[in-house]
């Protein structure tokens, strides 16, 4: 059994990059940085549906309060040609966390969350 002292463990871990919880890989686009690239995609497909007119607009990460100390951000606020509005989560893993948060937002708001 070989035995390292803490010096030779900081040697053997620099340049390692930290793995996702979730194997998400962090991407940057337009000085933004997305929890995946999934998210990413999806903000580039908003870019293009804007730039042709297909959306009015949309908003990166919004906060909604669920009580006090709780909060609850969504990935985007889609705002359709119609004036309607879609809040949009792009998921990879559902968690338990989540799953609550989503329920109390659209109880409290009575909004339903898009899933991409």
């Amino acid at each position: 059994m070989e035995h390292w002292s803490v010096e030779d463990y900081k040697n053997f871990t620099d340049g390692r990059t930290k793995k996702s919880k979730y194997r998400a890989n962090k991407t940057s686009i337009d000085g933004h940085t997305f929890d995946s690239q999934k998210e990413a995609d999806y903000y580039c497909q908003l870019k293009l549906r804007l730039k042709g007119n297909e959306i009015n607009g949309f908003c990166l990460q919004p906060t909604f309060m669920l009580a006090p100390g709780l909060k609850y951000k969504a990935d985007f606020i889609v705002f359709n040609s119609d004036n309607s509005y879609e809040v949009i989560d792009v998921k990879g893993i559902r968690t338990k966390e989540y799953i609550a948060k989503k329920k109390v937002l659209e109880d409290k708001y009575n909004i339903k969350i898009k899933e991409i």
